[in-house]
Formats: C-alpha cells, structure tokens, sequence
C-alpha cells in the first residue's frame, strides 16, 4: 500500500507544474491575442509622421553610434546637443 501512496504523491508532484505552466501559457497566449487586436485597430499613421518616427530613429542610431564610438560619456552633455 505504501508504494501506491508514493506514486500517488510522485504523480500529483509531477502533474502540478506541468498544469500551471499550461495555465500561464494560456494567459499569456490571450493577453497577446488582445495586443494584436489593438494594434490592428490603431488608424494608420500619415505619411508626415512615418517621415517624422524615421527621422527620431535616425537621430537615436546617429547617437548610440557617436557614443560608441568615442571614450567620452555622451549622457555628460548638455541637453541641446546636435551633430
């Protein structure tokens, strides 16, 4: 009887985790179903601020470059810098 016991227990063990990361799946899996959703019901944007977000990633990319580049902090400088 004492071993039926320990494969009860031994199954239960091993059931457990398995159950809830299936249920952690499923919450994830549908939390990403609605992001999806909500993007595709954004309105499209106009071709100003396509032109404008290309413009900040070129600025963003221009930076991390130059502080790549170069020994000193970039973060250090004052607030209006521009190349």
């Amino acid at each position: 009887m004492a071993a039926d016991a320990r494969w009860a227990v031994a199954l239960v063990r091993g059931v457990v985790p398995i159950a809830l990361g299936l249920l952690l799946w499923v919450a994830v899996a549908d939390g990403e179903q609605n992001r999806l959703e909500t993007l595709k019901a954004q309105p499209e944007e106009s071709p100003a601020g396509l032109a404008q977000r290309r413009r900040n990633n070129e600025l963003m990319i221009a930076a991390l470059r130059e502080a790549a580049e170069t020994d000193e902090n970039v973060a250090r400088r004052p607030v209006p810098w521009r190349k």
